[in-house]
């Protein structure tokens, strides 16, 4: 049995669960590395990180570099001897901070490699209408998310999932199969599979304001599939034209109906209940959504106090 000495790198919540699982583990968390802090909300406050934060809670050793490749940091990072890495929802490690410890850094990634390489993995996953996603396993190596698996686990993605439950989901099976691939390291067994390079691959791209945008001229089955995979974060928004107002709008709950119409695609159809937009194949019927300078709201909620004109528009 190896007696491991582990560093742990991430960020957002989605690691705390990973992390966490460790610790109630019983494994050797020797170092945490996290981002450092940053200016959040109104009051440009400094805020920690969800890892750090936990990592705090459990007196456990914390480096925030701003640069991996300080000599400064990996003199630090050295000194914890650690002979394991593992990164959960991190940034791009440099070859002389993952090819330090001696059984390697492995990361986990939330797809089933070696699909949905990048960022945002979850999200991309629903808004491509997936019905199968998972977690996995691998050593890292010089490019992103290319290096040979572990273990792999998968699941079903449910009919009207967003990325919020299906994020939930993935972080406690992440966390199981992380245990598991430390458990196989521990002892020595771990055997690794060759990533498939095929023709078929898809990526899962940084979500930016220019690909979070709702294109309207696309099914009614694709746009509701395209908000579930931004809600709760960050959120896919939209332009309405309303009474001479250009307003940005967030879009998070919806639902549709297929049904020929003679409408222009992106008409907003409303009453004071209801608030539905005309695409290609039927209406997007909005259940929930935020305009500037509002918290977001159910939409029965929001036209009690908001009145949308008969011109009113979605672009």
């Amino acid at each position: 049995m190896r007696d491991l000495r582990i560093v742990f790198m991430g960020t957002p919540g989605f690691a705390v669960g990973v992390l966490q699982k460790l610790v109630e583990g019983g494994k050797n968390i020797v170092g945490v590395i996290t981002s450092p802090d940053r200016p959040a909300g109104r009051g440009r406050k400094l805020k920690e990180s969800d890892v750090k934060q936990y990592a705090k809670s459990q007196n456990l050793p914390i480096l925030q570099p701003t640069n991996l490749k300080d000599p400064e940091f990996l003199e630090e990072l050295k000194l914890l001897r650690a002979n394991l890495h593992i990164v959960v929802a991190f940034r791009m490690l440099p070859k002389v901070v993952w090819d330090l410890p001696d059984f390697g850094t492995f990361n986990l990634h939330a797809s089933l490699l070696p699909q949905y390489r990048g960022a945002a993995p979850i999200n991309w996953a629903i808004i491509n209408g997936e019905t199968k996603t998972g977690v996995t396993t691998f050593f890292i190596d010089d490019k992103i998310d290319t290096g040979a698996i572990i273990l792999r686990r998968e699941i079903n993605i449910g009919k009207r999932e967003n990325v919020g439950s299906l994020h939930d989901t993935l972080m406690v099976l992440g966390g199981e199969l992380v245990l598991e691939t430390v458990n196989l390291i521990e002892e020595g067994k771990v055997t690794t599979i060759k990533q498939a390079e095929t023709n078929d691959l898809k990526n899962a791209p940084k979500l930016t304001k220019d690909n979070t945008k709702i294109d309207w001229s696309l099914s009614a089955e694709k746009i509701d599939a395209f908000i579930r995979g931004l809600n709760p974060y960050p959120a896919a928004w939209s332009i309405l034209y309303n009474n001479k107002e250009e307003l940005k709008v967030k879009i998070y709950n919806t639902n549709f109906e297929i049904e020929k119409h003679s409408l222009e695609v992106g008409k907003v159809v409303s009453s004071k209940k209801e608030m539905k937009i005309a695409v290609n194949n039927g209406f997007l019927i909005v259940e929930e959504m935020q305009i500037p300078g509002k918290r977001k709201m159910d939409i029965k909620s929001l036209l009690n106090g908001f009145s949308l004109s008969e011109n009113s528009k979605m672009t």
